[in-house]
């Protein structure tokens, strides 16, 4: 790498159009990846990348002034002081203020070279398109923020404040609920029945850790196996696989680590404790995010938990 420092004026102008060319492609690509849901903003960023084109050719034209046909290869990762940018293909699904986040940064950071890039320019062509161009990418911001403000109106802002819910509901609450659900109640029934059957709160411990962390992982295979996203939009079968089994493990783990306390009466009180908080919780996220009624996501939740209970006391005192 080369210091921005030891560039000539012509590997200046060149990595300055490379930026430009890396910039419009970037909001291309932001444009692409919202377009679905996100209709609106993609219009916003797919202006953004046109701007950079403009930018783009007037640069062009000025190096084939000045030096001739040939640019040569100088990009951002070439030179010091650069920030690394992730591909926009890595970060799916995107959301509205991540792609809002990161134009940002990239404005920021074109506005600090061009006016660098200007200070260290002798000719007086050169410095003033940078000049000019450190003045358009400091006003970026407020045309992006124009743009979504004329664009986006109340209704549009609707359309996008649900659609990027259903995503969330879709891609991180619904299988963190499947998980949960399943670690909270499904661990009950052999953790009490080893409770009520040794009487010992190590024992009762062992069987719950390996039934939390088995539920886990057969959890985490099962929902990442399930549905690869392409068409349902639920986003990236590992991060909902890591999600769901992570809450499955976690909701078996709550009622199972209370049995750490010596004295076996005390731990089953704790354990009790915990599971009608878990089950409070499940209920909850049922209203919040699942539009399920809060009286009858209680009853339901609650008389699936008694069941798994009773059957689990029931075999452990059998």
């Amino acid at each position: 790498m080369r210091n921005f420092s030891d560039l000539s004026e012509r590997e200046i102008l060149a990595l300055a159009i490379a930026n430009e060319e890396e910039d419009g492609r970037i909001y291309m690509d932001f444009a692409d990846g919202l377009r679905e849901d996100f209709p609106t903003t993609a219009q916003v960023f797919k202006e953004m990348a046109e701007e950079e084109s403009g930018h783009r050719r007037d640069l062009l034209t000025l190096f084939q002034e000045k030096f001739g046909e040939h640019i040569p290869l100088v990009r951002r990762q070439d030179v010091r002081g650069f920030l690394s940018r992730k591909p926009v293909w890595q970060i799916r699904p995107l959301s509205v203020e991540a792609a809002r986040q990161h134009m940002q940064s990239m404005e920021m950071e074109a506005q600090r070279f061009y006016n660098r890039a200007a200070a260290r320019s002798q000719d007086a062509s050169i410095r003033k398109l940078l000049g000019d161009l450190a003045l358009a990418e400091s006003s970026h911001e407020h045309m992006a923020d124009h743009l979504v403000e004329s664009r986006l109106g109340d209704q549009e802002r609707g359309d996008e404040s649900e659609a990027a819910r259903r995503n969330l509901v879709l891609r991180y609450i619904q299988p963190g609920l499947a998980g949960l659900m399943d670690g909270s109640v499904s661990t009950l029934a052999p953790l009490f029945a080893s409770a009520f059957a040794t009487g010992r709160s190590w024992d009762a411990f062992l069987v719950g850790i390996s039934a939390s962390l088995g539920a886990g992982i057969s959890m985490a295979f099962a929902e990442a196996l399930s549905d690869n996203g392409s068409l349902t939009g639920r986003g990236s079968p590992v991060v909902r696989g890591v999600v769901c089994g992570l809450m499955t493990t976690i909701g078996g783990l709550g009622h199972s680590l209370p049995f750490l306390i010596p004295d076996f009466h005390v731990a089953l009180i704790f354990a009790i404790g915990v599971v009608i908080v878990e089950l409070g919780v499940i209920s909850w996220v049922r209203w919040k995010y699942m539009d399920a009624p809060p009286v009858a996501a209680t009853l339901q939740v609650a008389f699936g938990g008694a069941l798994v209970f009773a059957t689990g006391v029931i075999i452990g005192n059998s």
